[in-house]
């Protein structure tokens, strides 16, 4: 029966795995976690800190739990919640980590329309939250939210890491420190400069939207959207060439000499690996855009909640939100539906002993 050769097979493999583990490491007996859910009274909305960005999770049945990790000698302190449809209401739980086996992450911090040069194509082209009005929100809400709650920790934690798109490439690598370099001083100096006469020197300017047209009697709608999709990104409006810039990380935050930048084309093991080889276990992941490279990008909570505790800071992250001028609904049901599987936190809950 094929259901039970696969059921044997996995097993014969789990077994050989586990015992090959033991053999190589000292085993460790699993801690028993009493799963208690005791019911909160009168809960408090979550993420109700910033409603012009996020609008408040309210739910009726909210449950305290007991502490999930644990750390020996923990100095940050991270309450988090979780929903469960079969615990019937959001889960909250505190946890003790240690600060130096942390890294803060934040997810593609693109620098669009903020003075480096990489500008928003005109008069049709789309970047980022593609418009040029949602990009400066974004900015600010980088500014105001995002960039403090990553200096409060950075003296504290193992690193402050900020993923960008494509690969590592001559300029960039001179600017950021990435897995395997670190630049000079002169090297940023000399990679600032290049990355101004690059950005400047692209022509910002694709084709306009179509004035006319071609639509069959039979299927107008389907012929369309063929011809004038929801999102164009590509060079028709964008000019060839726009996404092969170097994209640098926002000024809207502070990149320090040891901040790390991952390039999402190396992939995730080259970060799995980083992370690891310098004790890193727990993850606080911050950025954009929550419903899309946030959960699945190189430097995604998809890939990285396969290997480390990751902590989504709900707060510090929007969604995308076309048809809306407010990212508050949005980033709400992106937020509330990553917290099936995802711990949620937020800026004002996490906590560092001082």
């Amino acid at each position: 029966m094929p259901c039970q050769f696969t059921i044997n097979f996995c097993c014969m493999i789990a077994f050989t795995f586990a015992a090959t583990a033991s053999a190589d490491e000292p085993a460790v007996a699993p801690r028993v976690y009493q799963n208690r859910l005791v019911r909160i009274e009168k809960p408090k909305p979550l993420l109700a800190d910033h409603p012009e960005f996020f609008e408040p999770i309210i739910e009726q049945a909210h449950f305290e739990a007991p502490p999930l990790v644990v750390d020996d000698n923990a100095d940050l302190h991270v309450r988090a919640w979780r929903f469960s449809y079969n615990a019937r209401g959001i889960i909250e739980m505190p946890n003790h980590l240690k600060a130096s086996q942390t890294a803060v992450i934040m997810v593609h911090p693109w620098g669009i329309d903020d003075g480096q040069g990489w500008d928003t194509p005109e008069p049709a082209g789309v970047a980022d939250f593609c418009t040029k009005e949602k990009n400066h929100l974004a900015a600010r809400h980088t500014r105001e939210i995002i960039r403090p709650f990553i200096n409060s920790l950075r003296d504290d934690v193992a690193f402050v890491m900020y993923s960008l798109p494509r690969a590592k490439d001559p300029i960039r690598s001179k600017l950021y420190r990435s897995f395997d370099h670190t630049p000079t001083p002169a090297e940023r100096k000399e990679g600032a400069a290049e990355l101004t006469a690059k950005l400047r020197s692209f022509r910002y300017e694709g084709e306009p939207l179509p004035a006319t047209l071609s639509l069959s009697q039979d299927k107008p709608v389907i012929d369309y959207f063929r011809q004038f999709p929801g999102l164009d990104a590509g060079a028709k409006y964008n000019n060839a060439g726009f996404w092969d810039l170097p994209i640098p990380v926002t000024t809207d935050v502070d990149v320090e000499p040891d901040d790390v930048v991952i390039y999402d084309t190396e992939g995730y093991e080259p970060l799995k690996k980083f992370l690891q080889a310098n004790g890193v276990r727990h993850v606080l992941l911050t950025g954009y855009a929550t419903d899309m490279c946030f959960c699945r990008t190189t430097a995604g909570y998809e890939n990285l909640s396969k290997d480390f505790n990751v902590f989504l800071v709900g707060d510090a992250s929007l969604a995308t939100f076309p048809s809306n001028t407010s990212p508050r609904f949005a980033v709400n049901a992106a937020i509330s539906f990553a917290a099936l599987n995802q711990l949620v936190t937020q800026v004002s809950w996490v906590k560092l002993d001082r």
